[in-house]
């Protein structure tokens, strides 16, 4: 387990962080001590010292380290307890398993602090740190603050994210009227689309009601945090829709190029029948001398003349017509 902590009073920065588990709960229960305290990759054991060090409801805890929990947030007797999923640097391009690029951070907030599990997987602690030190008096307002500083960078990689997918569907729209496509590689490229999308999509549509319950039971002592909620609520908003209208979108290119492929492969029997009907010309006259009816001047260079006269003639009368109507 990788156990790190950092500690605030009177909105400073302090050197005053708990070094262990067992240091961690009084370090909450200090009045004038402001906590964030984060295990990555805890053990059972060391999970049990915390459910008992912190009074943590068993079931929460097992929801804290479910691999395929959804976004949630509940309120229990002291703390708030929340679970939210970032989206890691290469989502948008990364083949393979999507959730390969998913970290699970899930919280407790208490009123002296906020306790996480993985978020050093995807937080950076000094980006965190940087913007709760910019403002002292934000962090005077507590242990909420801490968690919408942390769900803010969550949000903000969604953007990156979103963003990103945006791009890989612009690509799309490039290579979707280009002769030199790949019927195959298109569309894999936008069935990983989707399917990132859809991903995106299920970690980010519950995150307005995370933030609404960690807002709501949070009471009127931290009212002065309701714009920056509201921000967030806002932000969520704006991904969620963003999401929604590229997964409309890329189903949209998805279909196109099918009407495409259905087009070419039209063109492509017109083309053949075209040139059957060419060739059917040749084929008929070859075929009916063929069955040993004499053909004018037979034996003679002027019959020879003729035979092809008659067989070229038709032909290309044939492949004008034709492609006057761009049947060929």
């Amino acid at each position: 387990m990788t156990f790190r902590a950092l500690t605030w009073r009177d909105g400073r920065p302090i050197d005053e962080a708990p070094a262990d588990l067992h240091d961690l709960s009084g370090a909450l229960a200090d009045p004038g001590l402001l906590v964030w305290a984060d295990l990555s990759a805890p053990s059972h054991e060391e999970l049990s010292l915390l459910a008992a060090e912190l009074d943590l409801d068993p079931h929460a805890v097992e929801d804290a380290i479910a691999p395929k929990e959804r976004p949630k947030a509940s309120q229990h007797d002291g703390y708030i307890f929340f679970v939210t999923y970032m989206t890691l640097p290469g989502f948008a391009s990364t083949e393979g398993d999507e959730t390969d690029q998913l970290s699970k951070v899930a919280g407790f907030s208490f009123p002296g602090g906020l306790v996480t599990l993985g978020a050093a997987d995807g937080v950076d602690a000094r980006t965190l740190t940087q913007r709760l030190n910019a403002d002292r008096d934000f962090v005077r307002l507590g242990s909420c603050a801490l968690v919408h500083a942390l769900l803010d960078i969550i949000v903000d990689g969604y953007f990156t994210t979103v963003q990103d997918l945006d791009d890989a569907i612009e690509d799309l729209e490039s290579d979707l009227f280009s002769p030199h496509s790949h019927s195959t590689e298109f569309q894999r490229a936008a069935y990983d689309v989707r399917t990132k999308l859809v991903t995106l999509r299920r970690v980010v549509l519950p995150m307005r009601e995370v933030v609404n319950v960690v807002w709501r039971h949070h009471g009127n002592a931290v009212r002065d945090l309701g714009p920056f909620y509201a921000d967030l609520s806002d932000h969520i908003l704006r991904v969620t829709e963003w999401t929604e209208s590229l997964r409309d979108m890329v189903t949209t290119v998805f279909e196109t190029h099918l009407s495409l492929q259905d087009q070419r492969l039209n063109n492509v029997m017109k083309k053949l029948a075209g040139w059957a009907a060419v060739i059917s010309v040749p084929t008929l006259v070859t075929g009916w001398f063929g069955i040993n009816v004499p053909y004018p001047g037979a034996e003679r260079p002027s019959g020879l003349v003729a035979a092809t006269a008659l067989v070229i003639v038709p032909a290309v009368v044939v492949y004008m017509l034709m492609r006057r109507n761009d049947w060929i």
